[in-house]
């Protein structure tokens, strides 16, 4: 994946009405930029979460924190439901996402125990 998005009407049949593929490509533009920032967006959240991973394996802090998971998914069910976006459909995003932070915090807590030995 690259940077650079695909052509935005790529696979339209011949024939579609020239206003319907400027709106479609439009759109599909836009779509494209979300996902860039998504992407983004996520990149800085695992530098932040990687922070967290270290400072509790300094501490001998264990690598999830059900409570707080907790929290996060109910508040993420609200922010979801406030902005029109279905609620199990974030649930499932974020518990993704906290499974991948939690295998990252395992491996940090790991490292620090073997001495960076072992590969992330």
């Amino acid at each position: 994946m690259t940077d650079h998005p695909t052509t935005p009407d790529a696979g339209l049949p011949e024939g579609v009405d020239d206003a319907v593929r400027a709106e479609l490509t439009s759109l599909r533009e836009s779509i494209d930029n979300i996902d860039a920032a998504v992407v983004h967006m996520l990149a800085e959240r695992f530098k932040a979460t990687q922070r967290v991973g270290r400072l509790k394996a300094e501490h001998k802090l264990p690598p999830a924190d059900p409570a707080r998971e907790r929290a996060q998914i109910k508040r993420l069910r609200e922010l979801a439901a406030g902005a029109h976006l279905d609620p199990v459909f974030a649930e499932k995003f974020l518990t993704f996402i906290i499974a991948e932070v939690i295998r990252h915090h395992e491996a940090i807590a790991s490292d620090a125990v073997t001495g960076g030995n072992d590969a992330v």
